[in-house]
């Protein structure tokens, strides 16, 4: 009765000796990981420090960085009307594109579910959008919505609708850039669509029992299923809006009708700097001002507020999971 303690802390033992590694083991995994670490510590590590440092100088690429401390951050802040400007352009595109992102790609993913004859087919003409190059898809846009010869205000005319001038517009010039990212959501939806089709069916049926109808069972047993990706559609679609520089140059570019000197300070931000975006203008001071410094100081503030953005998303992920696993 007295030796099983004994001989369970004799195996015990036994065991710990058995998985410790010996001296020099860890030589062997580091050789096989140096091929990624390099590239993470040459392509990651280094460009991040090295643009913590800038953020702190006066760079213009040419000359040797001059420290100046916070003062690319206060500018920022404080002195910069166009930073403000922009950043309320990028924050009204992240709330715009993130809900109704979010609510088009659901509704085509509960319509597409149900789609029994020719699912593949509808399946593949929304997933095809998403794989038209920004730069495409953005001057096919600008032509459809042509203030003047686009067969969108052709089309309202018809129905008796002055359509409005879209691109030209600067009331009407981010409504246009969202459409535009709404067409090309088709990963989103499939995503969903994915999430929808692996919710077990007996939930379902277990609500149509209790009467609960198609919306109810949308409502309490599809979306509570599905939230994991829903958040997921959440941390994409906000850092989308965040990065968001392709398609408003290109627009910019085409709708003020001097697509051949795309990033001229004329160009950037048309109408009235209504597409100015964030990262267009931290291009914009990097690579047309040289202002490095400045722009790296930018960059910071933009890689923060992604930071932010999805560590929030992740840590509420996470909760709703462990809820979801203790009911």
């Amino acid at each position: 009765m007295t030796a099983a303690p004994h001989t369970t802390h004799v195996a015990g033992s036994a065991f710990t000796r058995w998985i410790r590694p010996r001296p020099g083991h860890w030589i062997r995994p580091l050789a096989f990981m140096a091929p990624a670490l390099a590239g993470l510590a040459l392509f990651v590590v280094y460009p991040l420090l090295a643009l913590v440092y800038y953020s702190f100088t006066r760079y213009d690429l040419l000359n040797a960085p001059v420290w100046v401390g916070l003062r690319n951050y206060v500018f920022l802040l404080w002195g910069d009307p166009l930073a403000r400007k922009a950043a309320y352009n990028t924050v009204w595109l992240v709330v715009v594109i993130t809900m109704l992102r979010l609510v088009f790609a659901t509704g085509v993913a509960a319509v597409l579910v149900r789609v029994r004859n020719g699912a593949g087919l509808f399946r593949t003409l929304i997933y095809l959008p998403a794989l038209a190059p920004p730069v495409a898809a953005t001057l096919a846009f600008t032509f459809l919505f042509n203030p003047g010869t686009g067969p969108v205000n052709t089309v309202l005319s018809w129905f008796g609708v002055s359509g409005p001038l879209w691109f030209s517009d600067p009331a009407w010039a981010k409504p246009a850039l969202t459409l535009l990212t709404l067409w090309a959501s088709g990963e989103l939806i499939i995503i969903i669509m994915a999430g929808m089709l692996d919710v077990p069916g007996e939930l379902y049926e277990a609500a149509s029992l209790d009467g609960a109808g198609s919306m109810r069972r949308f409502w309490h047993v599809t979306l509570p299923a599905i939230a994991p990706v829903l958040v997921f559609g959440v941390i994409n679609s906000i850092i989308l809006g965040l990065q968001y520089f392709t398609q408003a140059v290109v627009a910019a570019s085409v709708a003020s009708g001097s697509a051949d000197i795309a990033g001229s300070r004329r160009v950037i931000g048309y109408p009235d700097n209504s597409t100015l975006t964030f990262p267009v203008w931290l291009y914009q001071q990097g690579f047309h001002y040289y202002n490095m410094g400045y722009a790296s100081a930018m960059s910071i503030a933009l890689f923060v507020v992604s930071t932010v953005f999805t560590v929030f998303f992740v840590h509420r992920l996470r909760r709703a999971s462990h809820a979801e696993e203790m009911a």
